[in-house]
């Protein structure tokens, strides 16, 4: 238990310094978009190089981790996630920062799929939920560099010497946790070969909830300042109160999650999750003053807390697929939802208005729960620890 609580710190500290790595970058974006007079749909047009990167990495990563082992991957992941950074700090034009976006995007979800496994296989050792830590670490990580992003502009630091500080800090943490990853046998066979497969009613299943889960975290990210301008009608200053509020819920969340899943269990958590999800979007909508919103939202947070580390816990014991490829499966499921979210919630915002459009998302939390309470078999072999 004493190697198994190290290798536990070891994947905790990469999960923090993946996070760490993402938000390092979003924090400097509108510097990237002033030095190279970007408008705001050629700015928007440039982030699409991120998700882009993410879904070529999909199955690049389910394959590497099956033919090498995740220690392997994790270890040349983050080296080349850490260059990927530096190089978004020197890119010397818009078109070098596209390019480069796209290589971050994909070593960014190379990092996800191959952590991920890794840590399932830790929480196999533990006997118990210990996932939604790991995630918790990530989200740390988001607020962490937001703060150092936000000194780093106040002291006058340029994007490159910001980025080199943080990757030399994820250096020396990625020299002390390598020791303690578990190396893994590689596979042959079919192993080799890029298969793509029709998901097994499990992974479908919960890779729907996963949607879900992403669409409700994608407009909570991208439409909550909005929200709280327009619905709410606060004053400027506070506007970034409701993403505080879901992305402070939602960080605290994963850390109480696991203690919480292994009492009530992973399908109880998730009809919670879901519950919450819909009942903070209906109080924020019908009630929409400061601070019911800000409950409303935190809600939200909480309830978007657990989807996806459960949903990757699920998955990650599936008895047909290996956990790097059914992780894959899930997290293209979900990341589907991230993508369309956002501009599906613009487009009924414009027909009718943004309290429908945050309707809508209430309803895909009331399909979380739909979708883990009816044919509960479907998660036996998912949800045993």
């Amino acid at each position: 238990m004493h190697v198994l609580r190290k290798r536990r710190w070891a994947v905790g500290s990469l999960f923090f310094i993946s996070g760490l790595y993402f938000s390092s970058w979003a924090s400097r974006i509108p510097d990237f978009q002033k030095s190279f007079n970007l408008s705001e749909g050629q700015l928007g047009t440039l982030l699409l190089g991120l998700p882009t990167g993410s879904l070529i990495a999909l199955p690049l990563a389910a394959w590497a981790v099956y033919k090498f082992g995740s220690k392997v991957v994790i270890l040349l992941g983050i080296t080349f996630y850490m260059l990927a950074l530096i190089l978004l700090g020197l890119a010397g034009s818009s078109i070098q920062l596209a390019f480069f976006v796209v290589g971050f995007g994909l070593m960014g979800n190379l990092m996800n799929i191959s952590l991920n496994t890794q840590a399932i296989d830790i929480e196999d050792g533990y006997g118990r939920s210990i996932m939604n830590s790991f995630h918790g670490l990530w989200s740390l990580a988001g607020f962490t560099g937001a703060g150092v992003g936000a000194l780093m502009v106040y002291l006058g630091w340029d994007p490159f010497f910001h980025y080199l500080l943080v990757a030399a800090i994820g250096l020396i943490v990625v020299f002390i946790a390598a020791s303690f990853l578990r190396p893994e046998n590689q596979n042959s066979g079919q192993s080799n070969q890029l298969v793509f497969k029709r998901p097994d009613p499990l992974l479908l299943r919960i890779g729907l909830v996963g949607f879900c889960g992403m669409l409700c975290e994608g407009c909570m990210f991208d439409w909550s300042g909005v929200f709280f301008s327009k619905v709410v009608q606060v004053a400027p200053t506070m506007v970034p109160l409701g993403f505080f509020a879901f992305m402070g819920a939602m960080a605290s969340g994963r850390f109480l999650a696991d203690k919480i899943s292994n009492s009530l269990g992973k399908i109880a958590v998730l009809q919670i999750s879901g519950a919450m999800i819909s009942a903070g979007l209906i109080i924020s909508t019908l009630f929409p003053n400061l601070w019911s919103a800000i409950f409303g939202f935190s809600l939200v947070g909480l309830g978007t807390a657990s989807v996806i580390p459960l949903s990757y816990s699920i998955a990650g014991r599936s008895s047909n697929y290996p956990p790097s490829i059914a992780i894959a499966m899930v997290s293209t499921l979900s990341f589907f939802g991230f993508l369309v979210g956002p501009p599906l919630i613009g487009f009924i915002a414009e027909i009718f208005n943004l309290k429908i459009s945050f309707l809508l998302i209430a309803v895909m939390g009331s399909l979380i729960g739909l979708l883990v309470s009816i044919r509960q078999q479907v998660f036996a072999v998912g949800i045993k620890s």
